[in-house]
């Protein structure tokens, strides 16, 4: 909502001009429509330190070290969390966050994906007709 002239006229009293989104992403993980199919391989250790950064919500944050500790005052261990809490948070995220990434870049040949509803710009209609109608002067 910043698109029409009446939409947080204090963003206008400051000065900024309204501006539709011409293009939407909408994370689909329900049974909405998933017509695009994002390769995020490249940007997974990103997602892996803004996820180390959320320590309030969600099973991210610490949680590999917390459980590397857990483990540890019972004895056990999980090779996967390495020998020390940054190993522990950054591999508990990437095997127990980011599966959903992982699983869905499988059924697309990557190594991870997203999956989104995509809605982009509509064609104009004007345009549409005027390249199949127009002709050299």
């Amino acid at each position: 909502m910043a698109v029409a002239d009446k939409d947080y006229p204090e963003h206008f009293a400051a000065g900024l001009k309204p501006h539709g989104v011409r293009e939407k992403y909408y994370f689909a993980r329900g049974p909405q429509l998933v017509n695009r199919v994002v390769d995020i391989t490249d940007f997974v250790e990103g997602k892996i330190d803004a996820n180390l950064v959320n320590k309030t919500q969600g099973p991210a944050g610490e949680t590999g070290a917390k459980l590397r500790r857990r483990l540890a005052e019972e004895k056990k261990r999980l090779p996967l969390l390495g020998n020390d809490d940054r190993t522990a948070s950054r591999e508990y995220i990437r095997q127990f966050v980011l599966d959903r990434d992982a699983e869905t870049g499988k059924r697309y040949g990557l190594k991870y994906a997203e999956a989104f509803h995509y809605i982009g710009r509509e064609a104009s209609k004007v345009e549409e007709y005027i390249k199949r109608n127009a002709v050299p002067m």
